[in-house]
């Protein structure tokens, strides 16, 4: 049985602290160091020895990544994780090794459902002999027609794989875990709890769950902002239903409209649209009888690509498309883009995708609109990529490519998706 006896000694050695505690399991005290002055350590009995933990405190105490409001909350929680880390070692050690994950539970009741049709793959296909395009690639001769013909392989159903947003949990009265079946102990932050689709596991159980994350719509409650794989999965979609239902009002009604893209809406009324996507989902209305001005619906496609936590042409595929993008030779350069593009989830190339379509079809109506590749290319191209932590002037040097990226891509679509 512990005994919790709260105490503060002041600047006390270890030896005496020890010399305190030894008369009951479970005492503690807090006392000063002696070496260092005004840093405080928390001395433990536990096991017939005592444990000291420097302490910390910004407003709540901890001694590891725990916060608590009391000491003696602290201490209950960390004498109940020693006394099972003490006592069930072995056990812990072994509780992934036959985990019910794959029976009962999350995977059970979360069956995938299958999407209607198939969706393009950005991955590479499997193993095995090449296909007869890339052998004839190989062959010396080719003209440029039959090169970039042989690019277009994108034939095979997707898969899209997500993984899981686990964040720290404290989860009120008893619970299992949901991968080993085992209770998670602790008073606070027991565990990790998936902030897409609610999934329960101990945190080192964490390590061991499959990229099979499937998004509840009752975890996630935007639009905006939201990580485009996330999203998708959650409405069961091939896209965002802002980016099909934005592009299917202004190829409806403004596509023809001069500086189509280039000039801004106003920007309370884009604010709007954001907000009712986020609030209404599918059912929000940007017809022409709520926003007449076709700007502000391209403003708010626009802002969507912008406010992506992970952009449309991920941090992971950023450099391969600055490569490709710097190669003189046409027909190399497009053969780069073309395996920049296998690193993309297969949401954000389906996605992309659809974006470069639509705007294949804006130049088609350059007269009119005034916007051609390359015009689209610098409005989309800082939109859709966003360098991945490098210095000010590296990223302003990288604007031009960027907007060659998207150029390419608009010229090519038939080709390259």
């Amino acid at each position: 049985m512990f005994c919790l006896l709260p105490r503060y000694h002041g600047m006390v050695s270890r030896e005496e602290a020890d010399q305190l505690l030894s008369v009951a399991e479970g005492s503690y005290l807090i006392r000063e160091s002696q070496r260092q002055p005004g840093t405080y350590t928390l001395a433990l009995r536990f096991g017939n020895q005592t444990k000291n933990f420097r302490l910390y405190h910004d407003g709540k105490h901890f001694v590891g990544e725990k916060r608590f409001e009391s000491i003696h909350d602290l201490v209950t929680d960390g004498l109940i994780t020693l006394y099972i880390e003490t006592k069930a070692a072995e056990y812990i050690a072994k509780m992934t090794i036959n985990p019910i994950y794959e029976h009962i539970g999350y995977t059970t009741l979360n069956k995938e459902p299958t999407l209607k049709k198939h969706l393009p793959v950005c991955q590479e296909v499997p193993d095995g002999p090449a296909p007869q395009g890339e052998r004839v690639d190989e062959e010396k001769g080719l003209t440029s027609l039959v090169r970039r013909a042989t690019l277009k392989d994108n034939d095979h159903a997707t898969k899209y794989e997500k993984v899981h947003n686990f964040k720290v949990h404290t989860f009120r009265g008893p619970h299992w875990c949901e991968y080993c079946a085992n209770f998670m102990w602790g008073l606070i932050a027991q565990g990790v709890k998936c902030a897409d689709c609610g999934l329960n596991v101990h945190k080192q159980c964490s390590k061991m769950v499959p990229n099979d994350c499937k998004p509840d719509l009752k975890h996630v409650k935007k639009v905006y902002s939201c990580d485009l794989t996330t999203l998708v999965k959650a409405h069961n979609s091939k896209r965002p239903m802002v980016v099909d239902m934005c592009i299917q009002e202004i190829e409806s009604r403004g596509v023809q409209s001069e500086g189509l893209y280039r000039i801004s809406g106003f920007s309370d009324l884009i604010e709007d649209v954001k907000l009712a996507f986020d609030r209404d989902g599918e059912k929000a209305d940007i017809s022409v009888n709520v926003y007449e001005d076709i700007n502000i619906i391209t403003g708010a496609l626009k802002l969507y690509f912008r406010d992506l936590p992970i952009p449309l042409i991920t941090y992971d595929a950023y450099p391969r498309f600055m490569e490709a993008a710097k190669i003189t030779d046409p027909d190399k350069r497009l053969e780069a883009h073309h395996e920049a593009l296998k690193l993309l989830p297969p949401a954000h190339c389906e996605t992309l995708c659809y974006l470069m379509a639509h705007l294949k079809r804006v130049t088609q109506n350059d007269k009119d609109n005034l916007m051609n590749a390359e015009n689209l290319g610098i409005v989309f191209g800082p939109t859709l990529m966003r360098a991945p932590d490098l210095d000010a002037m590296t990223a302003l040097n990288d604007i031009r490519y960027q907007r060659q990226v998207v150029e390419t891509l608009i010229k090519n679509e038939d080709i390259l998706f």
